[in-house]
């Protein structure tokens, strides 16, 4: 899976078409300008052009990143952090590495632009422990930087100083949650921490923080360059801009797609993706990564941005778009989403702990065809006892795909509870096959 098509040319495909993960292309390509600019500017002058980018945080939060890059307070004696999520560890979501490895420059030029606007002078990226390549040509890019006069005590020969430093984590889930992402990164167990305090205040070391992930950060040279207006009117309302869309599942073209915001997800599917594979009709559509609820085929007119999304009920999270042809078992599809969501609680809350092992045990036991009639609404009450109730989004991640499925397919979860198997049509003009022993 190697696809990157955008039909305009896109931001930063053409830096990706062009191995901008090497300091002489990426400098040939205008790299490092906005950077000089940046680095001229004040940063209140820095986070105002980001904030009329209608740029907004693209590793599933959504929030606006000049609204969050203002909270740092600018009167505080302690050292600023600059932290950047490349934990990327969503089902479905592999955009992240992509960026990486082929548009790194473009990455360490956000940085530069986003610690000026902060004011720190110091950045770690959080790489997961699995993307060994990435983080190889991430070290070599860094290193380029600094033996070019870009990184260290003067960047780009101003008397600005900042040093990245490359963290790798230990491949855990929940690291991708910005507070137990901190602590990992300090050295301790990967467990969320309790917000208020958020990072922008108290994070890491205790010291005020922004955590941003990969794409957001990637984005930030090409505002500084154009302008945030003209980012702005690139994507839809309130969403500025291009994003990645990683596309799996039962697709013809598999593969990551810079589109902007805003194109529709029948678009992505039947234009880009080629379709639904072997000709077979689609049966459903996780929009956002595993933990969006899914679709139905007559939803996928809908623009994908974050607030087309929310208004039927479903979210873009990460842009993982995961098609599901006619032939697949969606209660199987949840099985294996609640087997990961229990695998990866870290086991601080009771509500996650417990609730998504029950999630799994359900499941299993419709799955094997031992279900009862009251199982659909059972996962349901056992999603809703742990939504909300949790530190971190991980709870709410476990229970947002079990109210999408069974409520949008209740009929399939109602023929695996009672008659242990998939079915489709009216129970009425069906009959069940015997179980065996029965």
């Amino acid at each position: 899976m190697d696809t990157t098509l955008t039909p305009n040319g896109g931001i930063l495909t053409p830096l990706i078409r062009k191995n901008c993960q090497i300091l002489r292309n990426y400098l040939e390509a205008g790299g490092y300008a906005a950077a000089r600019k940046a680095l001229a500017m004040t940063p209140e002058a820095i986070i105002n052009e980001v904030t009329k980018s209608n740029l907004r945080g693209l590793g599933g939060a959504g929030f606006p990143t000049g609204r969050k890059w203002s909270f740092i307070p600018k009167n505080s004696p302690k050292p600023k952090y600059l932290v950047i999520n490349a934990d990327e560890s969503e089902p479905g979501t592999f955009k992240d590495r992509y960026l990486i490895t082929r548009a790194t420059h473009a990455l360490l030029e956000g940085i530069i632009i986003a610690a000026r606007a902060i004011d720190a002078h110091t950045a770690y990226i959080y790489i997961r422990g699995e993307y060994v390549e990435p983080a190889r040509i991430l070290q070599a890019a860094i290193d380029e930087a600094y033996q070019n006069g870009i990184l260290g005590r003067k960047v780009l020969g101003t008397d600005y100083e900042l040093n990245v430093y490359v963290h790798r984590g230990a491949g855990a889930y929940i690291c991708g949650e910005e507070t137990a992402l901190l602590e990992s990164l300090e050295g301790k167990k990967g467990w969320p921490r309790m917000k208020p305090p958020f990072p922008a205040i108290e994070g890491l070391f205790r010291c005020p923080t922004i955590v941003n992930n990969v794409e957001t950060i990637s984005y930030v040279p090409a505002i500084l360059a154009n302008g945030g207006e003209w980012f702005a009117k690139l994507g839809s309302e309130r969403n500025g801009g291009y994003r990645f869309y990683s596309v799996s599942g039962h697709v013809n073209r598999p593969g990551v797609y810079e589109l902007p915001h805003g194109t529709t997800l029948r678009e992505i599917l039947y234009t880009h993706a080629g379709g639904i594979r072997n000709g077979k009709k689609l049966k459903a559509v996780i929009p956002g990564g595993s933990s969006s609820p899914v679709l139905r085929p007559e939803e996928i007119d809908v623009k994908m941005d974050v607030d087309s999304l929310a208004a039927i009920g479903s979210m873009i999270g990460s842009a993982g778009v995961i098609a599901i042809d006619e032939d697949t078992c969606l209660l199987e599809v949840l099985r294996v989403t609640a087997r990961f969501y229990h695998h990866e609680s870290c086991g601080q809350c009771t509500p996650c702990r417990e609730g998504t092992g029950w999630l799994e045990k359900v499941l299993a036991r419709m799955r094997r065809g031992e279900g009862n009639p009251q199982d659909p609404d059972r996962l349901l009450s056992i999603a809703t006892g742990i939504m909300g109730n949790t530190i971190c989004p991980l709870g709410d991640a476990a229970a947002m795909p079990v109210f999408g499925f069974v409520k949008k397919f209740r009929e399939e979860f109602e023929a695996h509870a009672r008659y242990g198997r998939c079915h489709t049509g009216a129970f009425t003009s069906w009959q069940p096959p015997a179980r065996p022993g029965a």
